[in-house]
């Protein structure tokens, strides 16, 4: 029986060569040896998206289509829409009972994305369980592996944590997943100062023409090699 796997994209903007280094490229090896599931989560996109649901919506099929252009088979891999799943919507609201709110705000990569992302608002309830709700998604497949680059790994220890809770209370129920770590290093964007990110407007995006790719490319940060 092969095992099972999970991973997924936040609908939030078009995948770059970034997402294709460190993950996609991964997917399409272990596709052939694997259930593999990939989840569009397009719930999770809203916690700091609410108020432009259009912009998550319009990215669904943008995703789609970058998964099916790197070699994403659809006929070994499943790939869903997160909102179309009520019962992780479901398992979510059963799993906010086991976390509390202090074991939340201590969780490093939410830390970090609190950072970035400035709420001015304060930070939405829905961000701030972010690792319940990928708990769910994971433990509603039953994934026994989760790739994730290194700063993700505390979002699988806290899912690992919220099992081995649930299944003190109700017996042996949720399986225990296991991470796959990327040993790929963060590709340098454009600028050749940071990691290639859409919000840093530093990519070179799956979707781009040839043309539009020539073009980020002549304007490329390069290394100055000075002969004497």
């Amino acid at each position: 029986m092969k095992e099972i796997i999970l991973t997924g994209d936040r609908p939030t903007g078009k995948l770059h060569l970034g997402h294709y280094v460190g993950s996609l490229k991964n997917r399409v090896k272990l596709q052939d040896h694997h259930d593999q599931y990939i989840l569009i989560a397009d719930v999770q996109a809203l916690t700091d998206n609410a108020d432009n649901p259009q912009k998550v919506r319009n990215n669904i099929l943008e995703l789609l289509l970058d998964y099916l252009s790197v070699g994403i088979d659809s006929k070994k891999t499943t790939i869903c829409i997160q909102s179309m799943i009520p019962a992780i919507a479901e398992l979510t609201i059963f799993y906010l009972n086991l976390v509390s709110v202090a074991r939340l705000e201590r969780n490093p990569t939410i830390k970090q994305e609190i950072k970035v992302r400035k709420f001015n608002g304060g930070i939405p309830a829905g961000f701030l369980t972010y690792p319940i709700s990928q708990a769910a998604d994971i433990t509603a497949f039953g994934a026994d592996l989760v790739p994730v680059g290194e700063d993700q790994s505390p979002m699988i220890e806290q899912t690992c944590e919220i099992v081995r809770k649930f299944n003190s209370y109700y017996g042996q129920t949720l399986k225990e997943p296991k991470i796959i770590l990327s040993n790929t290093p963060r590709l340098i964007g454009t600028d050749g100062k940071n990691k290639m990110s859409k919000s840093l407007g530093n990519t070179i995006y799956l979707s781009d023409s040839p043309d539009e790719v020539e073009k980020k490319v002549m304007k490329m940060f390069t290394d100055l090699i000075i002969l004497i």
